[in-house]
Formats: C-alpha cells, structure tokens, sequence
C-alpha cells in the first residue's frame, strides 16, 4: 500500500553545475524537494518507486542502478538511480559523479507492455532526464531508506491507464514510497519557454491546491489534452499518484508554488 508520496518538479535547472550563475535562484526549491524526500524516508517504505515523464521510447520501468547523464545539458556528470545491484550495502543509495561512466546488470528483454509495464527493462537505457534529476536529488538528500527503481511515462498516457497502473503500484510491496516527478505549465509568462496562456496561472493554482490537500478525485478529472496545450508535463505523473493514493488516507501538504522562468513547480507531500 502507498504509505508516502513526495512530489517534485525535474528541470535540470536544479542541478546547480547547469544552473551556474542561477543556481541561488532555486535554492529554495532544492530545499523543498529535500525536506519532501525526507518524509519519505520517515515513512520507512519497503520500495521506492521513481516516476517521471519521458518520451514514448523511453517509458517503462528502469531497475535499481539504472545511469543517466547531463551531458545534454553541457554537464559532464553521471547520476545513478539507486545502487547497483549487489553493490555492497546497498539499499537504494545513488550516486552523482563529474566524468562518471554507466553501467548495470539486467536481462536484455522487451521493454514496456501495457501503460509501458513490462516484466522486462533494458538495465543499459539512459535515464530520461525527470528521472535523472529524480536521481541527483535521492543523492543530494543521500537516500538510503529503501532500495530504487524509476518507471518513465508517456505525458500522453490516458487518464484510466494512469489510474490503474498507480493502484498496481501501491499494491507491489507491503509500504510504497513514490517520488513523483512532473512540472507545472511552461505557459505562465510572456517570457515561459511556450509564451503566455491566460489559462495557465488557473490550471497551476487548481493542481497546487488538488496536490496540497491529497485530493485524488480532482487529480484524475485533469484534462490530458489542456495539460498538453498547458505544455505540464507532470499530468501522467500526478494522475499516477491519484490512482495509488485512492483511499489510502494520506493527507497532504503543499511546500512549494512558484513559476519561476514562467514554469510552474510544485512541491508536496502526502503521508
């Protein structure tokens, strides 16, 4: 069962060797999503679960040690998504290294079935990047609390496969942690990376309030195709939480709500 959930934005921004010179900008954000894992780590979950959007080659479950880079982003550091497995004491601790190199262990099979739910992955993939800003924040907060894997979805994954893949989820391990990861619309200023959508600061406020209050009624009503319009990425992954959060009696705290850039991020918890 979901017995804690933290929420987090994933711009790469966060990072503070992409940031450079803006890093101090989003200190307090980093700060948030800190003290949100935090409360998953007091919720002593048996599994963490990791989910973020990622292109539609890129959906599916990514297993503990699984290796993502920021050299897209000019950053020549290598982040981990837990540890490797059979790595010595490992439970779940990642690491971040400059100049690092990817490898880990799994079955070469078929990836994705279903809402990409498969009961193969490719231990090799990269990461995608919610997921791999996901990892640099486990390890900023130095996670050891339980053992990692990520799963990336398809922002247009439907309402009902969203729905149903959160309750599968929950339903994986006596107490389930999930670190959900998904931004705001990109739309809120003239100067958003999608310019001004009048419909956006609206949008942004009703989600902070649904992700504030655990109210997983209004997560799941969120429309698929205004988010996309919206430019959110986070609406899958929400909706994924709705779905494990159903009548699990979580109550929820809003941490953060700004746009900073013209994006809206959120943070919050629910335990």
């Amino acid at each position: 069962m979901l017995v804690a959930a933290a929420v987090c934005p994933c711009p790469p921004l966060l990072v503070p060797e992409i940031a450079a010179g803006a890093a101090p900008e989003l200190a307090p954000l980093r700060d948030a999503c800190s003290d949100a894992i935090s409360v998953l780590a007091a919720a002593r979950p048996d599994r963490l679960i990791v989910l973020g959007p990622a292109a539609p080659d890129a959906d599916g479950t990514y297993p503990s040690g699984s290796a993502g880079s920021f050299r897209g982003y000019g950053v020549d550091m290598t982040v981990r998504l837990g540890a490797l497995p059979g790595a010595d004491g490992a439970t779940g601790h990642g690491a971040a290294t400059a100049h690092g190199t990817r490898s880990a262990e799994a079955d070469d099979t078929e990836h994705g079935a279903e809402a990409g739910h498969g009961a193969g992955w490719l231990a090799e993939r990269e990461l995608p990047s919610s997921l791999a800003v996901a990892a640099w924040l486990l390890e900023r907060a130095r996670w050891s609390a339980a053992p990692v894997e990520g799963f990336g979805l398809a922002e247009t994954l439907a309402v009902d496969r969203c729905t149903a893949l959160g309750r599968e989820l929950a339903r994986s391990a006596d107490r389930v942690a999930l670190l959900i990861s998904g931004d705001g619309s990109a739309r809120r200023t003239l100067k958003a990376p999608g310019y001004l959508d009048e419909r956006a600061a609206t949008w942004d406020a009703e989600v902070a309030r649904a992700l504030g209050k655990a109210d997983t009624a209004a997560l799941s009503d969120l429309d698929p195709h205004l988010a996309q319009d919206l430019l959110m990425s986070g609406r899958a992954s929400w909706q994924v939480l709705a779905g494990a959060g159903d009548g699990a009696g979580l109550r929820g705290a809003l941490l953060y709500d700004e746009a900073p850039y013209g994006v809206g991020y959120f943070v919050a918890t629910w335990s």
